[in-house]
């Protein structure tokens, strides 16, 4: 599958799935301080799915109605970021295919995948 990382992403995520094989851009190394909406944009053209910590994606999806091709939208506090790139690595194993055209939230312990619009 192909991912572009989003600034807000942590790089463990970045390095873990390139580790597992995945094929996945950083914005951090591509074009830094990329406006989030131009990420979008470069993700559909690029075929890639977004990979953000930024709750701004949601709104860009939801609200502004922004096309994508999917979101995997990462929810972990502080106590739990250790486990972070495992997490998103093992999913991508379990649940790899519907992650595609999907808001996918993961949070420890949980997976949701919502609809775009």
């Amino acid at each position: 599958m192909r991912f572009l990382a989003d600034e807000s992403c942590d790089f463990g995520v970045v390095l873990a799935l390139r580790a597992a094989g995945q094929d996945v851009a950083a914005i951090a190394e591509v074009s830094p301080r990329e406006e989030d909406n131009s990420v979008m944009e470069r993700a559909l053209q690029e075929e890639r799915i977004v990979v953000t910590e930024d709750k701004d994606f949601g709104q860009l999806v939801y609200a502004n109605r922004q096309a994508t091709g999917g979101v995997l939208f990462l929810r972990f506090p502080a106590k739990a970021r250790t486990s972070i790139a495992k997490t998103v690595v093992d999913i991508l194993r379990r649940r790899g295919e519907r992650l595609k055209g999907k808001f996918t939230v993961v949070q420890p312990g949980r997976v949701r995948f919502g609809r775009l619009p």
